[in-house]
């Protein structure tokens, strides 16, 4: 049964201003105070082998998103502690919310079709083989055991104007249902006016 959750937001919606705290105890505003478009995602939890698959897709890409005027935040269903243990690499922020709160704010939900959906179960094989090449070399374990909030948990993409306004939004249906970069990149110009 999918977890109770408050109304998901839509374009247009006035996103409220956010003053959150990434995980190495750094101030992240949102919207951003630069001007620049926020990509905020909402991941699963630390060492998904599903949503580290994404991020490093992002991160190959991630001077093509900033040269678009497009800013990076992900949130985890996970404590910051087990985040610096398998996302601290990340060249972006990410903020730890093991409360789920945020998830509960913006309507962002968890349910068993996350893992029970054949895009999901197309990504896992790559992102398991990422998980357990780079447990080797960090001598860790290749994804955790019991993650916090468990892993059912549904990804969520919301792109936000400087003016705070919802540009676009996207719920997805199983835990590899986002945004790909080449879909965030297109979206920019029609926002940046």
């Amino acid at each position: 049964m999918p977890e109770a959750t408050a109304a998901r937001l839509s374009v247009g919606d006035r996103f409220p201003h956010l003053e959150l705290t990434g995980i190495d105890d750094e101030p992240i505003a949102i919207p951003d105070p630069a001007g620049a478009l926020t990509h905020l995602q909402f991941r699963r939890f630390a060492g998904c082998p599903i949503c580290d698959l994404h991020l490093r897709s992002i991160t190959a890409r991630l001077d093509e998103i900033a040269a678009a005027g497009i800013r990076e935040v992900v949130v985890f269903h996970s404590s910051p502690a087990e985040l610096r243990k398998y996302e601290k690499d990340l060249p972006f922020p990410v903020i730890g919310d093991p409360g789920r709160k945020l998830y509960r704010r913006f309507g962002v939900e968890a349910s068993a079709k996350s893992v029970l959906s054949p895009g999901a179960w197309r990504a896992l094989p790559r992102g398991l083989w990422h998980a357990f090449r780079t447990a080797l070399s960090k001598r860790r374990a290749p994804v955790p055991a019991h993650p916090t909030n468990g892993n059912l948990g549904l990804p969520a993409d919301v792109l936000i104007d400087a003016d705070g306004r919802v540009a676009a939004v996207k719920y997805g249906k199983h835990a590899y249902d986002q945004w790909s970069v080449d879909d965030l990149l297109a979206m920019a110009p029609r926002v940046i006016r």
